[in-house]
């Protein structure tokens, strides 16, 4: 019987999660006629179909079929797939060389022409929405109006025209929050920094905009782009649209904002929106240029100092552990705030934390290539994480062999109740009396070829010898870090062993802790998959190993470990979905449970 995936998408407002459920329902009926086994379903929810990088549902897809698990792809239409003429040429390229062909409902078995007339007809549709939808806020911008969203300060003004339809795009001032913008525009004009204001507003308990916590971002902003409270124009009565525009980039799929040129904006008077007067406008203006001043004349400095420094060039990058550090006070990211020093987000933007400590962005990368060498993966450590991995993979595996026994037996009765049915119509009984319990069948049977389609092969052996190979082969991706030509491949590589950092103030004045974690089941399928200096992102680690949750952790701040005079040599415990398997001391058990 051929094996068929379907697939499904949706992203517009104006559909609803039981779009997926639609597709996926008029799908299977299809295969049905075919006479197809549907042994696996992907799907994007409120998901763009401009961009394929950002849609987990078509990149586990396409990892499947280069792994030769169904061979037919299975959609509703083109358009399902993608919009993106690029990405469907690119998807069609990868499926036909697996062997894989697209089906659709809409258009039948896909060939080159389809790829080419209609990712050029989607194309050219979301080139014509663009510009519609552009023109037509430019329309209600250039009448005084909204042209997307709400600032800080104002409300939406509701009632209806003279034929009845709702009003759009009007506002009018918020008096409270008006006076909350003019105590910003007045606090920074009499020196006040952003997050030191952010602060004081959060301590008086006034919601930012939308409800959340002020940070100095929202204060400060960005002076080319207008972004911020203290360079929105609307605040003095100048509606500014049409000042950024934004393109997506094809090898992320993200949005980037590019600045149009001021000849594109479009400025409208609107001196009833006005909050700041001229003259604390200008006082505001005047202090954010003597800011800048200030600031190009040390990033110039800071500049000819490292140029004189000749180690300068063998820097690593500094996204080594972007993204993967996080404060053990509040939960919130840890980010650079200079060149070279990590400290809590949320503390340094809003003050919302107390964690004021920081550390050195070489100092932690130090101590955490240390931690991933010689304590994540010590013999020790990995024996008892390998027993805990075997315990979880075999529980998993009778779990899903039991699971799948009972529904191999329930399908087989199916299968001999509709043998009966058809053998009762052929008898004589008419087929009507028959057609409920007929469907219900039918419907069960589908159901439960679906759930078996979803039962997983037995998790693979482990590796004797991962301990050993691990070592080795950080310890060279380590050493390559300071190879230009080699770095960023070995940091990549490395990233994918972290699963989180965590930073937590220590009792001694300017200590901070840390707390490596990776999860075992990446670090298994690394050692066996991944090649030293070259990580590859489509080898994902784990990707045999999924259910099985168990973590290994580096102690606390790695050197010495848990805070006694000497290394205790057991503060590397090992979690078990969230629980201590290993007792180590007392501060890497709070920290690691």
């Amino acid at each position: 019987m051929t094996r068929v995936a379907l697939y499904a998408r949706y992203s517009s407002d104006n559909q609803r999660d039981a779009s997926i459920d639609d597709q996926f329902r008029i799908c299977r009926e299809q295969a049905k006629r075919e006479k197809w086994k549907i042994v696996g379903t992907y799907k994007d929810a409120r998901i763009s179909g401009t961009s394929m990088i950002l849609r987990p549902g078509i990149q586990a897809l396409l990892q499947d079929a280069q792994a030769g698990q169904f061979e037919i792809v299975l959609a509703e239409a083109l358009d399902r797939i993608s919009r993106d003429q690029a990405d469907v040429a690119t998807l069609f390229k990868h499926l036909k060389f697996a062997g894989v062909p697209i089906v659709t409902l809409a258009e039948g078995e896909i060939n080159e022409l389809h790829v080419g007339l209609k990712g050029t007809m989607n194309a050219l549709f979301l080139k014509d929405l663009a510009a519609k939808t552009h023109r037509g806020l430019r329309g209600r911008v250039e009448d005084g109006k909204s042209g997307g969203g709400l600032c800080y300060g104002y409300r939406v003004v509701k009632g209806l025209d003279e034929r009845g339809d709702p009003i759009r795009g009007d506002r009018e001032i918020h008096p409270q929050q008006a006076d909350v913008i003019r105590r910003i525009f007045r606090a920074f004009a009499a020196g006040v920094g952003p997050r030191a204001i952010a602060k004081a507003l959060n301590d008086d308990g006034i919601a930012g905009p939308d409800g959340k916590l002020w940070n100095d971002t929202t204060i400060r902003g960005h002076v080319k782009r207008g972004t911020g409270i203290i360079n929105n124009e609307l605040y003095i009565g100048r509606l500014v649209w049409n000042r950024q525009r934004y393109v997506k980039d094809p090898s992320t799929g993200k949005r980037v904002s590019r600045l149009n040129p001021e000849s594109d904006w479009i400025i409208t008077e609107v001196p009833e929106l006005r909050i700041v007067d001229d003259e604390l406008w200008q006082s505001v203006k005047t202090r954010q240029r003597a800011i800048a001043e200030t600031r190009v004349n040390l990033t110039a400095a800071v500049r000819a100092h490292h140029q004189r420094n000749r180690l300068n060039g063998a820097r690593r990058p500094k996204s080594l552990l972007s993204g993967l550090i996080f404060c053990g006070c509040c939960g919130g990211p840890y980010s650079l705030r200079s060149a070279d020093r990590f400290a809590c987000s949320n503390h340094t933007s809003n003050g919302s934390c107390s964690n004021s400590r920081t550390i050195p962005r070489e100092e932690l990368e130090r101590r955490v290539l240390a931690g991933l060498k010689d304590r994540m993966m010590a013999p020790e450590v990995a024996a008892e994480a390998m027993r805990a991995y075997a315990e979880e993979t075999n529980r998993l595996n009778r779990q899903r062999r039991s699971s799948g026994d009972a529904w191999r037996v329930e399908l087989e009765k199916t299968d001999r109740e509709l043998e009966k049915a058809v053998d009762a119509i052929l008898a004589g009984i008419p087929p009507l009396k028959l057609k409920d319990r007929i469907e219900q069948l039918e419907a069960r049977k589908a159901e439960l070829t679906d759930l078996l389609a979803d039962v997983p092969d037995d998790k693979p052996d482990l590796l004797p010898s991962a301990a050993a190979i691990y070592a080795r082969k950080v310890t060279k991706l380590t050493e390559a870090l300071n190879r230009p030509e080699e770095r960023l491949q070995a940091a990549e590589a490395l990233r994918l062993l972290i699963e989180r950092i965590v930073l937590t103030p220590g009792p001694e004045r300017g200590q901070i802790d840390a707390v490596l974690y990776g999860e075992l089941g990446t670090i298994l399928n690394w050692v066996e998959q991944q090649a030293v200096g070259n990580a590859s992102k489509n080898n994902t680690p784990g990707g045999g190993l999924t259910g099985v949750s168990v973590s290994v952790v580096a102690g606390a701040r790695f050197e010495p470990a848990c805070g006694l005079t000497k290394d205790c040599g057991r503060c590397s415990p090992l979690v078990v979905q969230g629980r201590p398997r290993r007792d180590g001391c007392a501060r890497c058990a709070t920290l690691s449970a």
